[in-house]
């Protein structure tokens, strides 16, 4: 029989603070926070294109759960070569375990650092919810005629619950990582950008205990964030839900479908 769950601020917030955060499996916000999900379908997008290569690359594979996914749906048109890498000690491990038997190294290799390969290496690089994308790399990377396949975190995205507990953020935060201004600087890199789309996405947080796992899995959301610090707001927060119903922000996404043009072609007109 399953456990209540428990309803008081104390316990909401004992139980979210203590739920292990290592990888990017979101099963436990199940009945207690939802995202709406981008259209275009992004992991099963991903294995179509993994069926399609024959050498490929995820940056930043978090705990490799969507590309364990798609290789699985995939299969048996995986490409013969396949390599992730992460810079985050927990979720390398994490990684590694779920990869290893898909035969996939993961890389331990820091978000900003330069990718460890050779140049032309992949037909295919992928990547969901990179820190930053590194343009220049990922062309250096990238085979002639190769693509570069990504779902980006788009600007202001969650802002409403940031701004709830770090207060109002600079404009210059809000339009960091414009899908615009990304595909500028892929340009700039040499690549021709086929295809790219964006959405904004209803987000619902129905309980402070799932705010609080939430910001513990994101770090970089409220930099530094605690219990402690942030338990008077925490409390206005589970007031505020209790008498008016989920706490709603919107994410934003944006996917990139790129390509490195072939000697003698340049870009597409």
């Amino acid at each position: 029989m399953a456990q209540p769950r428990p309803s008081s601020f104390d316990d909401l917030v004992a139980e979210g603070d203590s739920v292990p955060t290592e990888g990017w499996d979101f099963s436990w916000f199940e009945g207690r926070a939802t995202e709406a999900r981008p259209s275009w379908g992004y992991a099963r997008s991903l294995a179509d294109r993994l069926a399609g290569a024959t050498a490929a690359l995820d940056v930043q594979t978090g705990g490799g759960e969507v590309l364990d996914f798609a290789l699985g749906t995939a299969a048996p048109h995986r490409p013969p070569l396949v390599v992730a890498t992460e810079g985050w000690a927990p979720n390398v491990a994490e990684a590694t375990r779920r990869l290893r038997p898909r035969g996939v190294p993961v890389v331990d290799s820091a978000d900003d650092a330069p990718l460890p390969f050779a140049d032309g290496a992949f037909d295919l690089v992928v990547s969901r919810h990179p820190v930053e994308p590194h343009w220049d790399d990922i062309a250096r990377v990238l085979a002639p005629g190769g693509t570069y396949f990504a779902q980006h975190v788009g600007p202001a995205s969650v802002f409403e619950l940031i701004e709830y507990f770090l207060g109002p953020l600079p404009e210059a935060s809000h339009r960091h990582r414009r899908p615009e201004d990304e595909r500028a600087a892929a340009e700039a890199a040499g690549l021709e950008v086929v295809d790219l789309r964006a959405e904004r996405l209803r987000m619902e947080f129905h309980d402070v205990g799932a705010v609080v796992h939430f910001l513990r899995k994101v770090v970089w959301m409220v930099p530094g964030f605690t219990v402690e610090a942030y338990r008077d707001r925490l409390r206005e927060l589970h007031e505020r839900i209790g008498a008016g119903g989920p706490f709603v922000a919107h994410s934003a996404r944006h996917l990139f479908d790129v390509r490195k043009p072939e000697p003698g072609r340049g870009r597409a007109s």
